[in-house]
């Protein structure tokens, strides 16, 4: 198949993804989905393989629909036109339980089931037992309380299955919301259905086969050509998560990473890490693999698409009932995509930058902070309904990269900035809350050569009613580290505002219940830098104090650049100071 022709193809495909974002986008109700935009959409082929991805998160993405593509076909080798499919199980290839993921088979009209087209949406309330779809404290997924759907058969001949809708509308606290979510979902999966079959009726199904297969091996050739660029290595990174519950000294991690230029192969074992745990911070057989892959992506450039072709060249080793691994029931997995999913991505980009100048990134800020919590409640202005929603308010967290500062609104290191900040008015107008402060906290960026992200100050409460704030951030002990020289980024921190103005610490993690007056006040965690701070050019560390991104005494005591009262650069002392910094550097 010639370029020109490839190209146009490749594009045609991208409009059908695209075209069910935009419908999820569109038509759904919850904050989550319509304001976040925390959901994904791809289209997999017949044989299981990832063919093309909107722009999605990558922790939803790399590894997961094949995999839930697998699961469904085991069940239903038959596949019909007229099927669609709610999978969400942790245990057999979803990310977990709150992102339900809804397939519909591409098949043809002599019957062919040619490719599948998967919609996953991360749910304002998943069923839970408590108000919250990250459960990290839960011992197991009986705790955790979510609804679990494998391979559930929820649509045949076009027609819903209503003993599953009506289980899904009992156990869910919001249950209008969730029936316009789900008609979302299913709205996104029935138009990629509709389009993929124009396609194959217009350019015919095995020119379409004759393309992803010279598609997914133009991108591994992609994917191939920038590892054959890195220089060779054997690295073993460590990183540590937070005390939680169930690991009260919090855990250490073990990445093995082995880049071989040579073959132009990237492997990561994640083998040799703790049995799975008492608690919600298990990652699934997805999560895992995609978060290593997420740390290989991006180190490796840019340009390599993420489809089956590209990654077979990134081999990730895992084992099971490992906490980084292959979960076993019934362990839980209710925060799967975030904590130590984060914790494997930000440990292999930084190893990867040991290799050499300008590999790499440092790490990226921990997440869920309260700023992103789930809030629960009733709303008084409308006959105390309740509501269930995660708000997505200031969340900065981005890495210093090997050219530019940190990308500040990242959120986490496994949705790629994906996700959106939500409107501080409509939040305001959907939920009974009053945002009091959003703000950048100064001297809490990663320094470096190039800086990252800085912490968020965001401060908000109930209005007229009372409140259930769900969060379980890390990174309030375990900062985001520096690369190759970079400092680490600001640690998280919890406090409450009670109705007199005085403040408390509040545990990293938890439900907390604010009544009306009261506040919470959430901490975000910044970003690694990447390079000596003493190698950040002076002129940008003085328009840095001049933006208040740092204070002058950040700039003279870490980035060694004295500044005068009218912020003019005092070229004398500066070159004392930073003679000073790379004689002590020397002498270590």
């Amino acid at each position: 198949m010639d370029g020109v022709r490839m190209a146009v193809i490749s594009n045609r495909l991208n409009v059908v993804v695209e075209g069910m974002m935009n419908t999820v986008f569109r038509s759904s109700r919850s904050g989550v989905l319509n304001s976040a935009h925390d959901f994904s959409c791809c289209i997999v082929s017949a044989d299981h393989r990832l063919v093309m991805g909107a722009e999605s998160l990558p922790i939803h993405m790399m590894s997961g629909p094949d995999l839930i593509s697998r699961a469904i076909l085991d069940v239903y080798p038959e596949m019909r036109r007229g099927d669609a499919f709610l999978h969400n199980s942790p245990y057999n290839g979803n990310s977990h339980a709150a992102d339900h993921a809804m397939l519909v088979p591409i098949v043809d009209d002599d019957g062919v089931h040619r490719f599948s087209v998967l919609a996953k949406a991360h749910q304002a309330d998943c069923g839970n037992s408590q108000p919250t779809t990250y459960l990290a404290s839960a011992r197991d997924v009986y705790e955790e309380g979510a609804l679990l759907f494998d391979a559930c058969r929820v649509q045949a001949d076009y027609q819903d299955n209503d003993d599953i809708l009506r289980m899904l509308r009992l156990r869910v606290r919001v249950p209008d919301q969730w029936w316009g979510d789900y008609l979302a979902l299913l709205g996104a999966v029935r138009l990629g259905e509709r389009r993929m079959t124009e396609l194959g009726r217009e350019l015919g199904w095995d020119v379409l086969d004759e393309f992803v297969g010279e598609w997914l091996t133009y991108s591994e050739t992609l994917m191939r050509a920038a590892i054959s660029k890195l220089p060779a290595g054997r690295l073993t990174v460590t990183t540590r998560h937070d005390p939680f519950p169930g690991i009260p000294d919090g855990l250490d991690l073990k990445i093995d990473i082995d880049v071989r230029p040579e073959t132009e192969e990237i492997h990561v074992d994640l083998t040799e890490n703790a049995d799975c745990l008492p608690n919600g911070l298990n990652l699934t057989e997805s999560t895992a693999a995609t978060a290593a892959m997420i740390g290989v992506f991006n180190s490796v450039g840019e340009g390599v698409p993420p489809n089956a072709g590209s990654l077979r060249r990134v081999g990730v080793k895992l084992r099971e009932n490992c906490a980084v691994g292959i979960p076993s029931h019934p362990h839980s997995c209710s925060a799967a995509t975030t904590n130590l999913a984060d914790r494997v991505a930000n440990a292999v980009q930084r190893g990867l930058a040991q290799l050499g100048e300008g590999m790499g990134l440092a790490e990226c800020g921990a997440v869920i902070p309260a700023a992103a919590a789930v809030v629960s409640g009733t709303d008084p202005r409308a006959g105390d309904r309740p509501f269930v929603n995660q708000i997505f308010l200031a969340v900065t967290g981005g890495a210093a990269t090997p050219w530019t500062d940190a990308w500040l609104t990242i959120f986490h290191v496994g949705c790629a900035g994906m996700l959106r900040r939500d409107s501080v008015e409509i939040a305001e107008m959907t939920h009974p809350i009053r945002v009091h402060r959003q703000r950048l906290v100064p001297d809490t960026e990663g320094a470096g050569r190039y800086r990252g992200a800085p912490s968020a100050e965001v401060e908000y409460g109930p209005v007229d009613t009372s409140m259930t704030v769900a969060y379980g951030a890390d990174g309030a002990v375990h900062p985001a580290l520096g690369a190759r020289g970079g400092l680490a980024g600001g640690l998280t921190r919890h406090l409450r505002r009670d109705a007199s103005g005085d403040l408390t610490e509040l545990p990293s993690q938890g439900l907390v219940e604010l009544r009306d007056g009261e506040r919470i006040v959430s901490i975000t965690a910044g970003g690694g830098g990447y390079g000596p701070p003493v190698e950040r050019e002076p002129a940008r560390v003085r328009e840095d104090v001049r933006e208040g991104w740092i204070t002058a005494g950040r700039a003279r005591d870490v980035y060694g650049v004295a500044l005068c009262e009218d912020l003019s650069i005092d070229e004398a002392a500066t070159a004392l100071l930073r003679g000073a910094a790379a004689s002590s550097s020397s002498e270590r």
